[in-house]
């Protein structure tokens, strides 16, 4: 792939900024070899030129000014080809053409040659971008040691399957995602979340592919296969991520296609019209005019610097644990007025816990604890692990018959010829079960046997360390925050409070918070006001796939949260959604204070040139400087 094909302006160089690793050494051996002819036919060039027909001249620049611009000739002619005429390419070929056709061969050489160390400037700043994104590419695990019959073999991550048990050893990369089965250790996540302190996992929790495993020995049990696996997702998220262009690229690739066609005709004007109406004027003098005008208003500069300012800002995103899907979205965050946060995952941890225990009709503590697990034996939500987990049992499922979840309400089942409830307050009223207590500070799960009230759990969750502070920083950056849960009025209402939301609306379905989305939306009203909305779970994949802008919860949260999202957060921190809203705003004012740069400069030249006090050295040097500066100005924001 091109560069420009990466940045899709319609301009090809010629060179290769694709998947290849670029070669710094490679690329200088044609530039040097050009170099040393222009400079010998340059310092001797009146003895060259004193030769018969200027024969040694010819000899020693023309070689020159093939090696540097053969690139640039050969898409120019195959742009022709094709029907595409009016690019750089082809003002640079028109240009040096014309330069030795006056006979000004040094010059037309060092417009090439010039360009070239500009283009090389250029694949290096990319090559940069590149690796600050393939440093993902290398937490790429090599083998895996897998367990077979007590035997440990080394095999590729490829062909091991959901359920096969491996062995991390310290110091070695963890091939796939999976759940550790025995062991304790800490492991490196940097290079997937951008986290620098290490995390302490043991046996229970989830590790994912490309962590680097620390400490202890690890027996981890596979729940993805490698191409489903969080290091593979990265990676074709980020390579993925030029396809989706920004605004301001659409606004260069239109601007270049009516840009170029009107500085050939103006070249034409210069070169034609003075000598026939002004008395004096001679061909030769406004022919080099023109071609000055041509080479000072080669668009080099705008069509390197603005796709590289936002791969820049892609890269440096990915270092810092957000993955934005595309330049597209870098735009969108800028003009954020207003963010949504799901609750459970996202602001809280998730780590739910047994605070409480109420009983009614005769049941004890024990007895209510015993059938809410034997309920939620079979249900992955967190409230159900929770309550698994204060029991402390083995509950089974022998005797659950009938068991049925019912979305945003709860759960239903048949335990040992009994009708057991177990879920919110909707679902006590939507059985019609009566009970004394509506509102409960926390997270609770009502139980009801055989239509009577039996009693109540209490579970809390915790926030997450850092969701005041994000809160906090996007306040600071006049962004207002609102929260959608499906949690009680009570829970939500002592969050917000906590966490300083200006808005928040509880007991949502899924299908709620999809139309309390779009009522923010529809008030926001203008498109240059968009709404984030951060979730983690399955149930948020709609509603992030309904926002301006969808981000998710990378680290732990659902393949289809993660899939549907344009940005995802792999360190879980809702903090980090303020950070990627700054990363874009520092990216688009580079990329706009390279157009500005860019276009003040070949102005003020274009004039200059216009009016015979420019030469042809100096609109090489001011496009090449102006390219330069541009991509320097670029790499900023990788830092």
């Amino acid at each position: 792939m091109s560069s420009s094909q990466d940045c899709g302006c319609g301009h090809d160089h010629g060179h290769d900024h694709g998947s290849g690793e670029f070669s710094l050494r490679e690329a200088l051996i044609p530039i040097v070899i050009a170099a040393v002819l222009f400079l010998i036919g340059f310092i001797f060039n009146q003895p060259l030129h004193n030769t018969p027909f200027a024969i040694a001249e010819y000899a020693v620049l023309i070689p020159a000014y093939l090696i540097s611009g053969w690139s640039v000739l050969a898409t120019a002619g195959r742009n022709i080809l094709r029907g595409r005429v009016f690019d750089e390419n082809f003002l640079m070929t028109i240009a040096t053409l014309g330069a030795i056709a006056i006979h000004e061969i040094p010059e037309g050489v060092a417009v090439m040659l010039f360009f070239q160390i500009g283009e090389l400037f250029q694949d290096y700043a990319v090559g940069r971008s590149r690796r600050s994104i393939r440093a993902l590419l290398e937490v790429r695990p090599d083998t895996a040691n897998l367990k077979i019959d007590g035997d440990i073999r080394q095999v590729s991550p490829e062909s091991v399957n959901v359920g096969d048990v491996v062995i991390v050893r310290p110091g070695e990369k963890i091939p796939l995602d999976g759940d550790i089965l025995s062991g304790a250790s800490q492991v490196d996540t940097s290079t997937l979340t951008g986290e620098s302190v290490p995390r302490t996992v043991t046996a229970g929790d989830t590790v994912l592919a490309g962590m680097i495993n620390q400490s202890g020995a690890l027996t981890v049990k596979v729940s993805k296969p490698f191409g489903e696996s969080s290091v593979s997702k990265i990676l074709e998220l980020v390579e993925n991520a030029s396809s989706k262009k920004a605004d301001t690229e659409k606004f260069i690739t239109r601007f270049a296609r009516y840009y170029t066609p009107v500085v050939v005709i103006l070249s034409l004007a210069v070169a034609i019209l003075p000598p026939l109406l002004i008395a004096g004027a001679t061909q030769a003098v406004w022919t080099y005019r023109a071609l000055v005008l041509l080479v000072i208003s080669c668009p080099c500069g705008l069509v390197i610097s603005i796709p590289l300012g936002y791969f820049g800002g892609v890269g440096g995103a990915a270092k810092r644990g957000i993955l934005v899907k595309g330049s597209t979205y870098l735009d969108a965050l800028t003009q954020v007025k207003t963010v949504v946060f799901d609750k459970t995952g996202t602001l809280s941890q998730g780590n739910f816990r047994v605070t409480d225990i109420v009983t009614c009709n005769g049941l004890s503590q024990h007895q209510l604890l015993a059938l809410a697990a034997q309920v939620e034996g079979q249900s992955n939500h967190p409230v159900a692990q929770s309550i698994r987990q204060a029991y402390g049992q083995d509950v089974g499922t022998a005797g659950v018959q009938d068991y049925q979840e019912i979305a945003g309400h709860g759960i239903t089942a048949q335990v040992e010829g009994r009708t057991v409830l177990a879920g919110n307050d909707r679902l006590l009223h939507r059985e019609n079960i009566p009970h004394d207590v509506c509102t409960v500070d926390g997270t609770v799960a009502h139980i009801a046997v055989d239509g009577e009230y039996s009693g109540r759990i209490v579970i809390a969750d915790e926030l997450k360390p850092d969701a005041a502070d994000a809160i906090r920083a996007l306040h600071s950056q006049g962004i207002e925050t609102a929260m959608l849960t499906g949690d009680s009025q009570a829970v939500a209402d002592s969050i917000a409070k906590q966490l300083g939301l200006d808005q928040y609306r509880a007991e949502l379905l899924p299908e709620d918070k999809v139309s309390a989305l779009e009522a923010l939306l529809a008030r926001t009203g203008s498109k240059q006001s968009k709404v984030v909305f951060v979730g983690d779970g399955i149930n948020d994949a709609p509603v992030i796939a309904r926002a301006d802008v969808g981000m998710a919860m990378g680290g732990l949260g659902s393949d289809a949260a993660i899939e549907t999202a344009d940005v995802v957060l792999m360190t879980d921190a809702p903090s980090k959604v303020a950070e990627a809203i700054q990363i874009a705003h520092k990216t688009l004012r580079i990329v706009w204070q390279n157009i500005v740069l860019a276009m003040a400069v070949k102005a003020i030249f274009v004039i200059l040139g216009a009016l015979g006090v420019a030469t042809l050295w100096e609109a090489v040097f001011a496009d090449v400087g102006v390219a330069l500066l541009a991509i320097l100005n670029a790499g900023r924001v990788l830092r």
